[in-house]
């Protein structure tokens, strides 16, 4: 019996001047273990007149997760913070109580051809961290645990799975993992997982109980213990989850929180401009009007 029980499809998202495969939030499945949201970002080709510019946003409630295959970001924030994003490397930046960031091509390359590919995450924190005082922390590729068995790399992005511990600060219990594999491999590793798990397969494909499955889809198990397939040949596919919230989540624009006061309180906010400003950029994005996401 496969132990597939939902498969969600990447799905069209338009980000300002960037259109992106949006996997998370789901109406099915609002979230899988701490993690709320899941863009996919390219890959695209962007010519010398074209550059990947989110201008500066709030949030609260939530941590960030960049993670770039390909290009380059610098990220700003209203902690101070100025950091090109490479790729490889893991871009964390906590929110809690309210934090404005923003996302740009580095100057240096915004009169050139560019590739830009990688993951965009929200994870939403516990209950009683929502609250607090926004961090940031940013981790080189030659920091992140990774190892090799049978011919297959795995990667620990971000939490804790397999005896091993990432140094990207999370607030719960999860993990974000790369597996690798050129040739076709049977894996079988639910015992190093927990909680909730989704698979996403970036490239390749896998198998599952007789079943084929390729790129730009979210696999959701329906017991993370159980997590058993073949991974085909010249594949890349992440594994996350972890340890789901007892209590609901609810998300609107960049906000995330249990309780939906603190949202309301932080649209009020920012639509009065009382959030904290980056240094050297005035640019301002107003509140959205848009249905909310029902819970």
């Amino acid at each position: 019996m496969s132990n597939i029980n939902l498969i969600i499809e990447e799905r069209a998202a338009d980000i300002g001047n960037f259109l992106v495969g949006r996997l998370l939030p789901f109406r099915q499945k609002r979230m899988v273990g701490p993690f709320i949201y899941i863009d996919h970002m390219g890959p695209v080709k962007m010519n010398e007149r074209q550059n990947f510019d989110i201008l500066p946003h709030p949030h609260i409630g939530l941590s960030t997760l960049t993670f770039l295959f390909e290009g380059s970001i610098m990220h700003r924030d209203s902690l101070g913070n100025e950091v090109e994003i490479k790729p490889g490397e893991v871009n964390w930046m906590t929110a809690g109580k309210g934090i404005v960031h923003s996302e740009r091509t580095p100057e240096y390359l915004r009169h050139s051809e560019k590739n830009m590919h990688g993951l965009q995450i929200w994870v939403a924190l516990p209950k009683h961290l929502e609250q607090m005082n926004p961090e940031f922390f940013h981790i080189d590729s030659s920091e992140i645990p990774s190892w090799k068995e049978d011919d297959v790399e795995f990667k620990l992005v971000a939490g804790e799975a397999f005896g091993k511990k990432s140094k990207v600060p999370v607030y719960s219990p999860m993990y974000m993992i790369e597996i690798k594999s050129v040739t076709e491999k049977k894996l079988n590793i639910g015992q190093h997982l927990y909680g909730e798990a989704g698979l996403y397969i970036m490239e390749g494909g896998i198998e599952n109980d007789g079943s084929k499955y390729g790129p730009k889809q979210i696999l959701v198990a329906k017991n993370s213990s159980l997590c058993e397939f073949t991974i085909k040949p010249n594949s890349t596919i992440y594994i996350f989850g972890g340890e789901a919230y007892p209590e609901e989540r609810f998300i609107d624009w960049n906000f995330v929180s249990s309780n939906p006061e603190l949202i309301e309180q932080a649209k009020q906010n920012w639509t009065e401009q009382k959030f904290d400003k980056i240094k050297g950029e005035t640019e301002f994005v107003p509140l959205p009007v848009y249905p909310k996401l029902k819970n």
